[in-house]
C-alpha cells in the first residue's frame, strides 16, 4: 500500500492535522497506525474484563481460554466476512492481498460472530454458562471498539456522505470535502455504551441474570451502527441488492436483543 500523509481538517472547528498512517519503520516492515490502535483497543478491553472477571465467577485461567480462542477466530472471520461482501471482483483479481489485514479491511460484525463462535465452544468445552461469559466479554468487546475505530481515523476511512454539520472532516480521502467522521460518531456511541454496561453491571442481581448485559450491548450497538451505516458511502452491501448488508445484521442484533430480554424477564 503507498504511503499517503493525509492532511486533515474539520473546517469548521477550524482544525488541521497531518497525518502519517505509518507508525514505526523496521526496514522494510511498517507498522502502521491501525494495528498499533487495535492492539492498544484489545489490550484495554483485557485488562478491564480481567479485573472484573470475579465479579462473574470466571477464574483467570478460564477467561484466558475465552479471550484467545474467540479472538483467534473473530479475527478471521472479520476478514472473510470483508472480502465476501467486498464489492466487485477485486479479491478475485488479487487473492494474495485477502491475507493483508495488515492494510486494513476487517468488518466488526464479522468480528463479533466469530467470537461468538468461538465462546460457544470454549463454553460446551469448559462446561461453562455461555451466556455469562458473553455478558463478560461484551466490555472488551465495546471498549475495543471505541478504541479501535481510531484506526479508521489514520487510515481516513469509514466516513459517509457530504455535511454542512459543525463536525464535518476533510482530506484527500474525502476529495477536501468535508463529510461525516462516522468513525468519530461510532466511537463515542460505543463509549456511552460502555458507560451504561458499566454502571448497569454494578447491580449485583443483574450480573445474576446470564444474557442481561450481553443483550444490552448487542441492542444498543445494533440501534447505534444501522443509523450511522445510513451515513456512510462505503458500506459492504449485500450482493446483487441495495442492501447494507450491516443494517440488516443491526435488525437481526436488534431482534436477538429483545429475545434475550424478554426472555429473562419471563424467567424473573
Amino acid at each position: 500500500m503507498t504511503n499517503i500523509i493525509y492532511d486533515v481538517s474539520f473546517p469548521k472547528l477550524g482544525l488541521n492535522f497531518k497525518i502519517n498512517p505509518i507508525a514505526f519503520d523496521f526496514g522494510n516492515i511498517n507498522i502502521r497506525w491501525y494495528g498499533v490502535i487495535i492492539a492498544i483497543g484489545f489490550l484495554t478491553g483485557f485488562l478491564y474484563v480481567n479485573s472484573r472477571s470475579k465479579k462473574f465467577g470466571v477464574t483467570n485461567s478460564n477467561l484466558l481460554d475465552f479471550i484467545i480462542w474467540p479472538t483467534f477466530l473473530g479475527i478471521i472471520f472479520a476478514r472473510i466476512y470483508y472480502v465476501i461482501f467486498y464489492p466487485g471482483d477485486f479479491y478475485i483479481k488479487n487473492p494474495e492481498k485477502i491475507f493483508m489485514i495488515n492494510e486494513g479491511g476487517i468488518a466488526i460484525y464479522g468480528a463479533i460472530f466469530g467470537g461468538i463462535v468461538g465462546i460457544l465452544l470454549i463454553s460446551k468445552i469448559k462446561k461453562e454458562n455461555t451466556l455469562k461469559i458473553l455478558d463478560l466479554l461484551s466490555f472488551g468487546v465495546i471498549i475495543g471498539q471505541y478504541i479501535g475505530r481510531w484506526g479508521n481515523f489514520v487510515n481516513q476511512e469509514a466516513f459517509g456522505s457530504k455535511t454542512d454539520f459543525i463536525l464535518g472532516m476533510a482530506s484527500q480521502s474525502t476529495n477536501f470535502v468535508a463529510v461525516h467522521p462516522c468513525f468519530l460518531y461510532e466511537s463515542v456511541g460505543c463509549f456511552l455504551i460502555f458507560l451504561a454496561m458499566h454502571f448497569y453491571s454494578l447491580n449485583k442481581k443483574v450480573r445474576e441474570k446470564s444474557g442481561n448485559i450481553f443483550a444490552l450491548y448487542l441492542l444498543f450497538y445494533s440501534v447505534l451502527r444501522f443509523f450511522i451505516e445510513s451515513l456512510r458511502t462505503d458500506s459492504l452491501m449485500l450482493p446483487f441488492t441495495f442492501i447494507k448488508i450491516s443494517q440488516l445484521i443491526s435488525v437481526l442484533g436488534i431482534l436477538i436483543a429483545i429475545i434475550i430480554i424478554d426472555k429473562n424477564h419471563k424467567k424473573r
